[in-house]
Formats: C-alpha cells, structure tokens, sequence
C-alpha cells in the first residue's frame, strides 16, 4: 500500500463487565420486569379512562358493546395474559442465561473501526470521479487552501494528521491519527446508525414473522380453531386483552417472534429492553379501544387501534393482519381493508339494539304470572264443556283446557259438614272415572 494511504492504528481495550442499570439487579431481570410493568401500566390507564368514561367521544365502542359482544368474561382474559407473562419472563430469563455476560471497554476500539472505514471509504474517491471525468486531486489542489478538509477528502483520504502512539516504545512513535470529522462521524454511526439499523432490522423481522403466522391462523382452519380463535373472542378489544391467547399462539407469535429478533440482529440486552418494552406498549395501545388524538402512538404508524379494531369484526377478520408496527405487509399483499366502516359499525350496533329488545321482550314474557294453571284434561261426567272451562277454555283443535279449581274467582257457597261430605265422594268418583275410564283417549290425543 503507498505510505499516503497509511491507516492510523486501532487503540487497545481491556474488557470489564458491564455495571446493571439498577444496582444489584441483573438487566435479564431488569428487562422480564419492564415487559411486565409496560404491560398493566399502560393497560391500567385506559381500564381507568374506560371505568371513569372519561374521553367517551374517543371510543371505538360503546361500553355495552363491550359487555354483550365479547365472549369471555374479563376475569378469564386477566388470568389468560397473566399465565402468558409467566411464559416470557421464563424465556427472557432463558436468553439471559444462553447469552454471554455483557461487557463494556471496547467502544472506541469500535469507534475507531469505523473511522478506518470511512478513511478506506475516501480511498475510492479518485477513482469514481474519474470514471465521470473528473481529477479529483486536481481540484483537491485547488481548494486546499480554503477548504483543508474537502481537499483531504477528494485527494483519496491523504491528512496531515499525526500523533504519538505511546504503544510503541517509552517515547512513543509519530503515528497517522483521524480527522476530527472522521472520529465525530465514527460515533455518529456508532452510537445512533447502527442501533438504528439493528432496530429497523428487528421491527421488519417481527412484522413479518408476526403477519405470515397471524394469517395463516385465519386462512387455516385447524389452526383458526386450535389456536387462534380464542383471541377472537374479543370482538370488541380492550388494553389488557391484548396477549389474551392460547400459550401456543402467545409463544409462537410474540415471544418467539421477538426473541428471534433480538438474535437475528445482535443487539444488547439494554437494546432489547427498548424493543420489547416498545413493542410491548404498542402491543396493548393497538387493542385499547380509543383513538385518542393526543396519543401519540396513534399517529405514529397507521396501524393503531382502529386499524386493528376493524380485524376484530366479524366483517373484517379476513384482513388488516399486520401487527404490530406497520402496515406494508397488508399493502403488499392486498390484504389491508377497503370500504367504509363507519356503516357497518353502524350496522353491528342497530343489530345489537335490536337483540336486546328482542332479549327484553322475551325476558318480559318469561317473567309474566301465569293467570290461570291449565291441563289438558276431560270434563267431568255430566259436565258441560263450556261450564268446566267458564266458556273460554277450548282450544282451535277442540281440546278442552280445564283450569285449576284453585284459580276460580267465585268464592264457594257455605256449606255444612253434611252437605260438604258427598261432593267430595262425588269428586272421587269422578276422578277413578277419568283416570281409569278415559286416560288412554287423553295419552292418544297429546301425541299428535
């Protein structure tokens, strides 16, 4: 290589372990803590918001639909969501024990391969102007008076910057050093381009893990209903609703999804609280049933709670699979809803209005006193039908409905002990007459 193009050396580094956020608190556990805590804070807030029907003109639904639509009680869902938190606490604690133990030392031995980058980068620059007729070291002569750094830059990276490397020997050896953009721009990329990168890599990896799992759970039936459908209980979604699941669907979809990502792209444990605690609140904020103008998640991407309130309905479950950042999946693959949904949730509710008068009207006619007991039965002997019935006991069919002596409104005549004792042999003689004489007519006449 020409001397000009000398690299300056990369600095030693000595690694120690890194120090925890929180003193005698290891992050693995930190970060289990945080999912947690995201979890029922941000789901407390709208559970209060919803119980003091504070912002009711926000609601995505009204709180009966929310009663009489969803399937499942909210008990059985809180417990649900928490055997789900066991679940990944026991797997973040798990990537935390296969993990090596986090270490720190070596960030500008890292700066510093980054600024070498951008100095092998400059020595390409000649080259490519020249293939569009440019000499760039000429104009690098040109402007090196009144542009030093934009001359060193179109030159192919040559600077006058040295300095001692006290590695190499007591008094050190004259060494070439980097420009102060080069350092700058070095941490630039370190500290905010690639975790930038490294968070775009994993929010890509979750979508689309999480949209090819999620619509292959509603294309496929025995996966619809193994799995999935529990979910779709809620028809109506609240906050803590969100990682209502079965354990398999919670495991595949969020846990393992996440915990893929977070390995796929190399990222720290403390990136990994952001991300998980992120997509976390995202999470519950998606299921929460308001659009709230001043939340600023709901402008953040288009998929928000409405967006993902129309998967919910029983006329959009066949799309808006995307979850739970974006929404270009969706576009892609046309999946994403198309009309308007103002009237058809216009429509679920007239519907539901209309089943409960149906169910108030029905309650009402189950609730009423029966006015009179009634048998089919056969007059007694020497009775005329109508006499038996008060005129207005025969049916269309010809039966005759005979009422209960204790429903009669005309109060007995006064009678004496005497007079008393033969109409009840009477009664009785009727009723062995009935039962024995006439029975079988009655059995043969109900079976029709």
């Amino acid at each position: 290589m020409n001397m000009e193009y000398e690299l300056p050396p990369l600095p030693e580094y000595k690694l120690r372990p890194l120090e925890p956020l929180v003193p005698g608190l290891p992050d693995t556990w930190l970060q289990a803590i945080l999912l947690i805590v995201a979890y029922w804070a941000v789901s407390g807030f709208f559970y209060l918001i919803d119980e003091m029907d504070w912002f009711p003109q926000y609601r995505l639904h009204t709180p009966e639909e929310i009663t009489k639509r969803n399937r499942v009680s909210k008990w059985e869902v809180f417990r649900d969501v928490i055997y789900q938190q066991i679940i990944q606490t026991a797997f973040a604690l798990l990537l935390g024990v296969l993990d090596p133990p986090a270490m720190t030392g070596k960030e500008n031995y890292d700066i510093a391969v980054w600024a070498q980058r951008l100095r092998m980068a400059q020595h390409a620059i000649p080259s490519v102007l020249a293939m569009v007729g440019l000499d760039s070291r000429g104009i690098a002569q040109k402007v090196e008076g009144t542009y030093p750094t934009l001359s060193s830059v179109l030159a192919g990276g040559v600077y006058n910057e040295y300095r001692y490397d006290q590695t190499s020997g007591c008094s050190g050896a004259l060494v070439p050093g980097f420009a102060d953009w080069e350092v700058l721009a070095a941490k630039a990329i370190y500290h905010l381009g690639v975790p930038a990168l490294q968070f775009a890599a994993a929010v890509t990896f979750i979508d689309t893990w999480q949209y090819f799992w999620h619509r292959a759970m509603h294309m496929n039936k025995w996966l619809y209903t193994k799995f999935h459908s529990r979910h779709h209980r809620l028809y109506v979604p609240y906050a803590f609703g969100a990682l209502y699941n079965t354990l398999a669907e919670g495991f595949v979809l969020d846990t393992l999804g996440a915990g893929l990502a977070y390995l796929v792209t190399g990222m720290t444990c403390r990136q990994a609280m952001v991300l998980f605690t992120g997509s976390t609140i995202k999470t519950v904020d998606d299921h929460c049933g308001y659009a709230l103008p001043f939340d600023p998640l709901q402008h953040l991407t288009s998929n928000n709670a409405a967006y993902h309130d129309i998967h919910h309905q029983s006329w959009g479950i066949k799309s808006n699979f995307s979850q739970p950042f974006f929404t270009f999946w969706d576009r892609l693959l046309n999946t994403k809803f198309k009309g308007d949904t103002s009237l058809r949730y216009e429509r679920d509710r007239l519907a539901m209005a209309r089943r409960d008068e149906m169910a108030k009207k029905d309650a009402v006619k189950v609730e009423e006193p029966v006015a009179q007991s009634v048998e089919l039965a056969p007059p007694f002997e020497g009775e005329d039908a109508g006499e038996s019935t008060g005129g207005e006991g025969t049916t269309s069919e010809g039966r005759v409905l005979r009422r209960s002596p204790r429903k009669r409104s005309a109060p007995a005549p006064a009678q004496n002990n005497t007079s008393f004792v033969a109409p009840i042999k009477e009664l009785r003689s009727r009723m062995q007459s009935s039962v024995h004489g006439r029975a079988s007519g009655v059995m043969m006449e109900s079976s029709h």
